[in-house]
Formats: structure tokens, sequence, C-alpha cells
């Protein structure tokens, strides 16, 4: 725990509305008060960091230049508006970020009025500001939408659709393109701080406007010629030409560090008369706190760490985490087969294939943030006869839906799809959690879904799925470490559709998906002692399902539970859409389905976001005896006591 820092003219600042009382020349004390808040209260909690100290100075010129939240500020992927938030209202919460009932670590509407549009994904914030914008010219009403892009989300398709159709908005619209990786045109000096502020002006916006009303007046030829050789003259001094030809006013590049730079140009954008506008600016991750400039990446999530030096907590040693064994894994599968090929989106480290890239640093493809070119890529890989591992989280993974249904398996192309993340994720809360892919993928003909019950099991699913070549594969795995099991030397290739039965009994049968099969064990031991004999199943696949092994225990036990960490219309559907279909219903069989809750469940622990889902040890244990009080056959989806 550290001391907490001298911040004595944030202390003042409550809300934008006091910092708009302050004089520009009090805003860099401001803007280091503000960095140092934020370093103090994520070195106690944990969270994103980099980022945010990357857009301190803009958040504090863009809250004191425009005057929200009647000015709508949208912050896209929502990890970098921690500063944000402490001028905002929240800073006396800032040491519960990310935590049970504490804050988002992103923005979020039911949060504050300062939240206008929620975000967690990227990319989205200028579709979101584009309605923003349209609503207030369709109603009259006062006000401008202003969308922070940037952290890698420029680089995915939905950013340009909406640029696309930008013109709607008029000057309602502001983008501002945070550049914190390789600046497009690198800031020179006082000579791009000058040509920003000169093109951003009203004396330049006004003659430019009166020239284009001369032009208007001239032949076609002549008119066209003169619009291009305006945007080609100010393309050549600034960049930005891809933004003029998506119809945006581009202004820039400007240092996002320096506020006599930034605040002329916010001003200027703010009062003109002109169209959609692009403000390029240019910062640094980690800016402010010398650890994390010298490690972007290291730092862009942090554990708690120490303010001094930079130094983070120490890892909990423990059994290698489920990224790790995939990994591994795939990196053995690949020394084996020299078709076989890794695609991450944006997300190298996060999913393990940093080590796979490096290792063979021609068959690894980080396609940025573009889940759904890196499904399609994908595809087409796969229709050349390799065989593509798609590693991309769970919640990622939605947002190429699309694809995977129309490239991928009504092709029927052997993509190997990679979920990391399924199920709760903790802290991330529930715009991370991995609760749909089962149900998304398993409604697909086709598809083959698995699912690693540890460690061991997400080895053998690997190869598995570099064997499958008949059609597409999905293999999910959660986020954290696995239990402690000994890797196999040899990988075992599984019989697809095909479950296997870790315990035996004679009353109840619990059948899992996944890594509650620990969690099912332990219920198992306190049936037992209850008199209960329990069998526990672990069925693998969620599709196709092992119909025998559940026809079998359907026919000699009491009651058949399935528990699964995914959502409705999952495993539990399909065993009863199974049970219709084959009679078992007709012959009085007593089942239960257990998994997430029907709502978007809040941050916390992912143990205790289990416990309060009910599936957990005693929350399974509840439902079979509530179960076995029945006297009726009672069959229901997603009944628990």
């Amino acid at each position: 725990m550290t001391n907490s820092p001298n911040t004595p003219l944030l202390d003042t600042v409550k809300d934008p509305a006091d910092l708009r009382k302050l004089a520009p020349s009090q805003l860099r004390q401001l803007a280091d008060d503000v960095r140092a808040e934020m370093i103090d209260a994520v070195s106690q909690t944990g969270g994103h960091l980099g980022a945010g100290l990357g857009v301190v100075e803009l958040t504090v010129a863009l809250h004191y230049v425009f005057d929200t939240p009647r000015d709508r500020l949208i912050w896209d992927v929502g990890h970098q508006a921690y500063p944000h938030k402490i001028l905002t209202g929240r800073r006396d919460r800032m040491r519960t970020i990310r935590q049970g009932g504490g804050l988002s670590g992103f923005t979020r509407r039911g949060e504050s009025e300062y939240d206008p549009f929620g975000a967690a994904h990227s990319s989205t914030s200028i579709s979101a500001a584009l309605g923003f914008a349209v609503a207030n010219t369709l109603s009259g009403a006062p006000g401008k939408a202003i969308a922070v892009i940037g952290d890698g989300a420029m680089s995915a398709g939905m950013a340009y659709e909406a640029m696309n159709n930008a013109e709607a908005a008029g000057n309602r619209l502001i983008v501002i393109l945070n550049d914190n990786d390789m600046s497009i045109a690198p800031p020179v000096g006082g000579l791009s701080a000058y040509l920003a502020r000169l093109i951003s002006s009203r004396e330049f916006l006004g003659l430019r406007d009166l020239a284009k009303r001369l032009a208007r007046k001239m032949p076609r030829p002549l008119h066209s010629g003169l619009r291009k050789a305006d945007e080609f003259a100010r393309g050549m001094a600034t960049g930005g030409t891809l933004f003029e030809e998506l119809g945006f006013y581009y202004v820039g590049p400007v240092d996002g560090h320096n506020l006599d730079h930034l605040l002329p140009v916010l001003e200027n954008v703010r009062d003109a008369a002109e169209g959609p506008c692009l403000i390029h600016v240019v910062t640094k991750k980690g800016k402010g706190y010398a650890p994390a400039e010298a490690s972007a990446d290291k730092y862009h999530g942090v554990t708690k760490f120490d303010v001094i030096t930079g130094a983070m907590a120490p890892a909990k040693s423990g059994p290698p985490s489920y990224t790790g064994v995939f990994a591994k894994a795939l990196m053995a599968e690949a020394e084996r087969d020299d078709k076989i090929v890794a695609i991450t989106a944006a997300m190298p480290s996060g999913t393990g294939l940093d080590k796979f890239q490096q290792k063979f640093p021609k068959r690894s493809f980080d396609v940025g943030i573009a889940e759904q070119h890196a499904v399609t890529f994908a595809a087409g890989l796969a229709a050349q006869g390799y065989r593509p591992f798609c590693a991309i989280y769970s919640t990622f993974l939605q947002r190429a839906y699309d694809q995977v249904v129309h490239d991928v398996a009504i092709q029927n192309l052997p993509v190997r799809f990679a979920i990391d993340r399924a199920g709760l994720v903790g802290a991330d809360g529930s715009t991370h959690a991995g609760s749909f892919d089962v149900t998304y993928l398993a409604t697909l003909p086709n598809m083959v879904v698995m699912a690693a019950a540890d460690e061991v099991e997400l080895v053998h699913m690997v190869h598995t799925a570099a064997l499958h070549d008949s059609g597409p594969i999905a293999f999910r795995y959660p986020r954290g470490n696995g239990i402690g099991l000994a890797l196999p030397e040899t990988p075992e290739r599984l019989e697809i559709g095909k479950g296997r039965v870790v315990r035996e009994g004679r009353k109840v049968a619990i059948l899992t998906l996944g890594t509650r099969l620990g969690e099912a064990l332990k219920a198992a031991d306190e049936l037992d002692a209850k008199g209960l004999s329990t069998t526990v199943a672990d069925l693998r696949f969620a599709k196709p399902l092992d119909e025998a092994l559940i026809r079998k225990l359907a026919a000699t036990h009491d009651v058949v539970v399935t528990v699964e960490e995914g959502a409705i219309g999952g495993l539990g559907a399909h065993v009863l859409t199974m049970a219709s279909d084959t009679g078992l219903l007709d012959a009085g069989l007593k089942i239960r389905t257990m998994r997430l809750p029907d709502v978007f469940q809040e941050q916390d622990s992912p143990e205790k976001q289990y416990a309060e889902a009910g599936l957990d040890a005693a929350g399974i244990v509840k439902t079979v005896l509530s179960a076995l009080r029945h006297n009726s056959t009672n069959v229901t989806e997603g009944a628990r006591a």
C-alpha cells in the first residue's frame, strides 16, 4: 500500500464543471495530479494502466473544451477511460475498480451520465457517436459527439464503415484518433502544431468556405480540380488523405501531451462550421510513468505493483495456465505437421501465440483487431489445404459469427477454433465473459464443439483438432491455471462425440462439460455421504453428443443433472432435445440442466461468480436434492432450487 499522492489541484475538481473554472495555465498541474492519482489507484487494485496514462492530457483538454455531458464523449475500447472516471465524479471509488460491487474497468452507461455509451470491445465509438450526432441534428438538440478511438481499434473494419457514413452528422461529429503505437505522420515540433492550428482555425476555414462557394460558380471540371488540389495540398503537408476521402476534415498530427497545442485545435474544431472532423493526436502509452513507458506491453494490464519500483506482485506459483498449455500443445503439433498455422486477432500474448510466433514466425499471423477477417482468412487457408488454428477469446469470437456460419460452417472447412477465456472471467465482467460460445457454435451443422475439463484434456483436444480434417472443430478452455495434472508426453486422439465416465454410481448421474467437473466430483462426495450413490461423466463434446452414454445413464439412474459454464441453449438444451427426439422423456426421465443464469453477471472473482450462478458443488447438491424430492417426473431446462 502506498501513501496517497499529493494532488492539490485535483482535490478542487469534483466534475468537469469545476475543471472548466480553471485557467488554461493550471491544466498542466491538473494533468500531473490526475496521472499521480491514477498510478496510485491502479497500483492498489490492478487493472489497465498504459493506455490511460497516455490520454491524461487529452482527457483534461476534452473536458475543458467541450461541455460534457451535454457534448457526448465516447471512449473506444474503454480501458483508456480511467482518467475520465477520475474527472467525472468517480475518483473516490477508483480503488474499487474491477472488483465486486466496484467501478467497471470500462465505460458503462449505468455508472455515470458522463458515460453515454458502454465500451469494452473495440471499434464501436465512431458508429455510436454518429448515432448521437444524427439524433441531435434530427431533434434540434444542442451538443456534439466526440469519439476517441485508438489503441489498435482502427484496425477493425467497423471504424471505417462508420466513417464512410459520417457525412450525415455534419459538424456534430468529431473523431479523435489516439495514435499511441506508430504515428501515421509523426509530429515534428512547432511546425506540426502550427499547421494543425492553422488548418483548423476559423480564419482558414472561412477562407476555404469562401473559395468553395466561388468554385461552385465555375465550370464543373475546374470546380472538381480545385477541390482535389485543396485536399492534395493539405494531405502533403499533414497526412490524412485517407480520412479526407472518407469525408472527414483532417487535422493533425498533434502532440497529445502538449496542452498548448491541444487546446487551440480542439477549440477551433468545436467552433467549426465544417462537416465531420478527425483530429490525429499522437500519444505515448504509459506516459509519465517510467516503467510503463519502457515496457508498454507489460504495463498494458497490471496486477498490484509498487509505485516506486514498478515491480508487480509476484505471480502465485502453481500449475501452468490453460493458455500456456494450449500454446505448448500447439507448438508440438506444428513440429509434427508443417501445414499447421496459427492466427490471432491482436491478442498474441493473451492467447499464447506469441510463443508460437517466436518458433514459427512464417506460420503465425496477428491480423489486428479484426476477428471477422481472422475467421475468413483461416477459411481461405483451410480451403487451400492448410490446418489453421484460429485462437480467439470467446467474447471476441462473437464479433465474427457471420463468418463462422457462412465462410466456415456452410462450406464445411476444417478451421480449428481455440476458444480462450471460456466461462466467467472475473474482474473484466460481463463484456468479457465467455458465456455464449457453446450456444452459438453448437447450433451450426458440421460443427464439432469440445470443452476441456482439465489441462490433460486440453492437450488431447488440441491433438484431436489438428487431425480433424472433415469439417470445423472448436475447443474451449478457461482463463487461469490448470489443476496440476502431469501433461501427457503423447497426446491422445479423442473419438469424436464420445464422453468418459469419471466416477461410477447408481442413483444420481451428473453430466459435465468443461471445468465444472471438479465441482461435480466434490458434489458427488457430498451426495455419497448422504447415501446417494453418484456417477460423474465428462461428456467432452457438446456436439455431437454421446447419445449412447446419456441413454445408458438415464436408464440406470433416478435423476440426471447436466452442468455447464455457459448460457441457456447450450449443452442442457441439446440433451433435452435429444431426450425428446429419442423418447427418453416418455420413459419418465427426471432431468435438470444447470447453466449460467439468464443475466449479464457483474464483475467479481470467478469463484464468487460461479457460486452466485449455483454452479459450484453446493449448488449441484442442492439441485440434485430438489429433483429427488419431487415425486412426479419434472423436466425443465435451467431449473435450480
